[in-house]
């Protein structure tokens, strides 16, 4: 949590991999992996995962195809599911999230409500099941049902074999999502708090 402008997304986009940004010092690992020289598509593989604050429209790209391939590259082939299974999987997670099964041959978040474009973040996630997903404001312009059904798909992912780190302004999202730690982020650096300080 932190005020605009403090380098939460900055932070997000940096461990994602994006190249604007130049490490200067200090490392990213994942699963004790040194991942800082790696590209965006090699951290993916490794099991990262960014939900964006302002997902992009891809014209001409269906929303099951950018589905489809993003599962089919995390896995090795003998691991990678049927289309029946794939199908199958996608339909129960999207009734699982409250979504219309034609947002599946829609051209991906094209005309999609921002509603809509958090909910197709997280259905994302449920489907590649990473290993650390980074939720950048996953919660901002979501009305309370929105937003309960999209907690409800972070929920439904917690385990000890999944890491998340999510970026809010809003304490309303721990109202529904309970973190282990809270981290408060003031131009640039963080410091670590009790959730009993901030409840």
């Amino acid at each position: 949590m932190g005020p605009n402008g403090t380098g939460k997304s900055t932070l997000s986009e940096t461990i994602m991999g994006n190249p604007k940004y130049k490490i200067t010092k200090g490392s990213i690992k994942l699963d004790q992996q040194e991942i800082s020289k790696l590209s965006v598509d090699q951290r993916a593989r490794a099991g990262l995962f960014l939900a964006m604050q302002y997902p992009i429209s891809i014209k001409g790209i269906s929303n099951i195809e950018f589905i489809r391939s993003a599962v089919n590259t995390q896995r090795s082939k003998d691991q990678r599911p049927s289309t029946r299974d794939f199908i199958t999987e996608l339909k129960q997670k999207q009734e699982f999230l409250e979504m219309d099964s034609k947002m599946s041959g829609r051209y991906l978040n094209e005309g999609f409500s921002g509603g809509e474009k958090k909910r197709n973040e997280i259905l994302q996630m449920m489907m590649i099941k990473p290993k650390f997903a980074i939720l950048d404001e996953i919660d901002s312009g979501l009305d309370i049902d929105a937003l309960k059904v999209v907690a409800k798909g972070v929920n439904s992912m917690l385990s000890d074999n999944f890491g998340l780190l999510m970026i809010t302004h809003y304490q309303r999202l721990l109202n529904y999502i309970k973190p282990d730690f809270v981290h408060i982020m003031y131009e640039g650096k963080y410091k670590k708090a009790e959730m009993q300080t901030l409840l």
